[in-house]
């Protein structure tokens, strides 16, 4: 482990361009997302992507020789999988700060599976925590609206198999980056592909650059994120994280004309305060098995 100093501000600023660039991303998901499908949108995004690290995965091949845990690597990939394909779909079809705010719900769902499948011992604070988000979700995405409550079902069945996939990634913590990164990319090249093909949509001269600057600015995020944690300190970037709500509410109001009101915002300070708490909670608190 480097025992280089912490830098929060340079961590900060690798932080903002991660956010920045999946930004970028998830905007032209959401302006190509009724015009291509999902599948072939995710599709491309991991291709690129694999594309992108193969120098490095070729590098390290000697590091894919003998993978232990393989089952939770390929369970991994099939939740990622189901994930992107549902967060691709929904995307296009709710407003771009919904999307996030529930996205946010995530934190509180992880730790609740980490209470069911690894016996990590919860507070009551935590539970009251779950409780505060799930009642702050209720008056963000006013779920009388018919407009958008379909949509708003599919979005948390996929907040809840991310973060399925995150307590996989958990299982993975000893395992190199590039190999995680590599299963990723590859695996959900492969899953897709007959996907893919079935439902191919020819596409447009104007639309092949935009189609893989999906893919590019995804996994160069992917690539900011890890140099955010490497140089910051974890309390706060995930502070500084919860300003994606303003970036991508600001990008649906500029971009796609969206607009959000009182109880939108009330209720994501709830999900928002709900979350930190619970990241903000240390260690001591959780018993591994």
């Amino acid at each position: 482990m480097s025992d280089r100093p912490r830098n929060n501000l340079t961590g900060s600023l690798w932080l903002l361009a991660d956010m920045s660039l999946n930004i970028w991303a998830l905007s032209i998901v959401k302006a190509m997302g009724l015009d291509y499908p999902a599948t072939q949108l995710v599709f491309l995004r991991a291709v690129v992507g694999l594309v992108v690290i193969s120098p490095w995965i070729w590098r390290s091949k000697a590091m894919f020789r003998d993978i232990p845990d393989l089952r939770f690597h390929l369970l991994r990939v099939a939740l990622s999988a189901i994930t992107l394909l549902g967060s691709f779909f929904v995307l296009a079809r709710i407003p771009f700060a919904l999307f996030t705010a529930v996205n946010f719900t995530r934190p509180i769902l992880t730790m609740m599976m980490a209470a069911v499948f690894m016996s990590e011992f919860i507070g009551i604070g935590r539970w009251i925590a779950a409780a505060i988000a799930f009642a702050g979700i209720l008056i963000a995405i006013n779920p009388w609206s018919v407009n958008v409550s379909w949509n708003v079902l599919i979005l948390l069945g996929v907040v809840a198999t991310g973060s399925a996939a995150v307590i996989v990634t958990r299982r993975l913590r000893a395992a190199p980056s590039i190999v995680l990164m590599g299963f990723y990319t590859g695996g959900l090249s492969l899953i897709l592909a007959p996907f893919a093909i079935a439902t191919w949509q020819p596409v447009q001269a104007t639309d092949a650059l935009p189609l893989l600057a999906i893919g590019i600015f995804a996994q160069s995020a992917q690539f900011c994120f890890l140099r955010a944690h490497f140089w910051g300190e974890a309390g706060v970037l995930s502070v500084l994280g919860y300003t994606s709500l303003i970036l991508s509410a600001s990008v649906g109001y500029i971009v796609f004309d969206e607009r959000v009101d009182l109880p939108f915002v009330a209720g994501s300070i709830l999900v928002i305060l709900a979350a930190l708490s619970v990241q903000s909670r240390p260690d001591r608190n959780l018993r591994l098995p």
